[in-house]
């Protein structure tokens, strides 16, 4: 179980460096109904971005921030055979599988997500999370505060 929640921060980490350099780039207006206190978006209408700094088929589309507490949600989308390496955040992060299988690794322990599987990751636990499967993977990710990102060697 702690290598599934690791495996899923490590995923989380690349998706909230894509989301660091997204945040420098300009964003595009909102796709979904944003009334300032509530959010809906469908991923197939989205405004998914591409961080210059990431390979073609890693993109990600802001869903909703918290500027209190700077809690943040985002749909993220990876190539098939993408990983990210080992990394953790200082909040706790959700992630939900929509499209593909995620692998998430925690302590060295693997757990391989379908469609509709949850990781919860605590804060500063070290992850590493791979698209194993065929296809692209499609995830909605969560942190509960500041979005940062710390690489592990």
């Amino acid at each position: 179980m702690r290598t599934f929640l690791v495996a899923a921060a490590a995923a989380t980490l690349v998706v909230i460096l894509a989301f660091s350099q997204a945040a420098k780039a300009p964003q595009p207006k909102p796709s979904g109904l944003n009334t300032g206190r509530g959010t809906a978006e469908n991923q197939a209408e989205a405004n998914w971005h591409h961080p210059a700094s990431e390979p073609a088929g890693v993109e990600n589309v802001a869903l909703h921030e918290d500027p209190t507490t700077g809690m943040l949600d985002v749909f993220a989308r990876y190539p098939a055979g993408y990983t990210i390496p080992q990394h953790y955040h200082s909040s706790n992060e959700r992630i939900v599988v929509i499209e593909g299988q995620l692998q998430a690794e925690i302590n060295g322990v693997k757990k391989t997500l379908d469609p509709g599987g949850f990781a919860f990751l605590p804060a500063r636990e070290v992850q590493r999370l791979a698209c194993t499967s065929k296809t692209r993977c499609v995830l909605y990710m969560s942190w509960d505060g500041s979005f940062d990102s710390h690489k592990v060697q």
